[in-house]
């Protein structure tokens, strides 16, 4: 194994202790080979980089991936200390939380299904993809050396289709059920750090944002136009019967304010909207409580968008903290865009849906590693100074 700069392997080797001796010496050449080969990600292509193509007892390496006894969820906690340390030491943590869909084929991928398309698909238009479905956590943080802020994945599951759980007689979890395990896990890992989750609307559910709000969890994502909106429950009388109120008077919807000619629009300027600079757009914005008959009820603050020019449609954000100014929900939720950009440069970077494991385990096990390796990609750029980074971008 070839030596390790030293401010490299400071950040390498704390992945050490997660494996057999015998097994981390084959996982430290494949991590540094999945850096290093260009193209496809797979094992052979690894060896090849590394030097190792006439290695004889190759299937030491297939098997890290599809027998070797180590944790992944052990490898993402140890990964998200490591990011917290170079880039969050303090303040409040904002994650993202959002769904891919890796396109794979063949009978021996047992846990793959037909999804929607988002890439190919549109309002009026439905496109299906097969494949797996993967949901990833992702810590949001500026980096100063790229300019802008950055989505580095630290715990990835796979969401298996229903046919897959239905064939093995497993519980079907919805991805709002997979996304709050992922999130309250983070949580554990976090005590006493202040986490804000942002989303996109498929997260949009009474449900998740009730079981994240007990776990002081605030979460921003979009909330629906047509939604019943109420006022807070008035306080209970001293002496009344029956059950309290849990909610005020309707509201009117939405939709019904964005129409509505009285409605007193704030014009306000947000920095760094989608990486396009300085965008100017009017909002309005109360709060309210959020409810639909069976479900949870939930405190909000919401935030109505509309853009002055009309080079988008009218939107609706909503906070779980009702207290949050709505400038810092707007800054917060144009961060999201970053978890899709950090999902393109993983398949153009890093060889993701190039790998060819057919075992459930390894399957399980590849993609998740491979977006953890875009954000050890980025520690190890933080330990560079500045000439070094240019250096390697000039080479490139």
């Amino acid at each position: 194994m070839p030596r390790l700069p030293a401010r490299f392997a400071a950040v390498i080797l704390c992945f050490a202790p997660l494996f057999f001796q015998r097994s981390w010496r084959h996982a430290q050449v494949l991590l540094t080979g999945a850096i290093l080969a260009p193209g496809q990600r797979t094992v052979t292509s690894i060896l090849r980089i590394t030097g190792r193509s006439r290695e004889r007892r190759f299937v030491n390496y297939h098997r890290i991936l599809s027998r070797a006894a180590w944790s992944g969820r052990a490898a993402a906690r140890v990964l998200l200390g490591l990011l917290l340390d170079a880039f969050v030491p303090a303040g409040p943590v904002l994650l993202g939380l959002d769904d891919t869909i890796e396109r794979r084929r063949g009978k021996r991928i047992s846990a793959k299904g037909i999804y929607r398309d988002p890439v190919r698909s549109s309002h009026g238009h439905f496109v299906k993809a097969s494949g797996l479905r993967w949901l990833s956590l992702m810590l949001l943080v500026p980096v100063s050396w790229a300019g802008r802020v950055w989505a580095l994945p630290f715990l990835t599951a796979l969401a298996p289709s229903e046919r897959y759980c239905r064939e093995r007689g497993l519980r079907h979890k919805k991805l709002t059920d997979r996304g709050r395990q992922l999130v309250l896990q983070a949580r554990r890992w976090m005590p006493e750090r202040q986490l804000v989750l942002v989303t996109d609307s498929g997260f949009s559910a009474l449900e998740f944002l009730a079981a994240l709000l007990r776990q002081e969890v605030t979460c921003v994502t979009r909330l629906r136009l047509d939604a019943a909106l109420y006022q807070p429950a008035p306080p209970r009388r001293p002496g009344t019967l029956g059950r309290p109120r849990i909610k005020g008077e309707r509201l009117p919807t939405l939709a019904e304010v964005l129409a509505d000619r009285t409605t007193r629009w704030q014009r306000l300027t947000v920095p760094g909207w989608y990486g396009e600079g300085d965008r100017v757009v009017e909002i309005y914005s109360d709060t309210a409580v959020w409810r639909h008959s069976g479900m949870p009820v939930v405190p909000i603050r919401w935030v109505l968008l509309r853009d002055p020019c009309r080079r988008f449609d009218p939107q609706a954000l909503l906070c779980t903290n009702p207290a949050q100014e709505p400038l810092q929900i707007i800054r917060w939720f144009i961060q999201r865009w970053q978890l899709e950009v950090t999902f393109r440069e993983v398949r153009d970077h890093l060889g993701v849906e190039t790998q060819r494991q057919w075992s459930d385990k390894a399957i399980a096990r590849t993609t998740p590693c491979l977006l953890g390796l875009f954000s050890i990609v980025t520690l190890l750029a933080s330990r560079l100074d500045d000439r070094a980074r240019i250096a390697v971008s000039t080479s490139a």
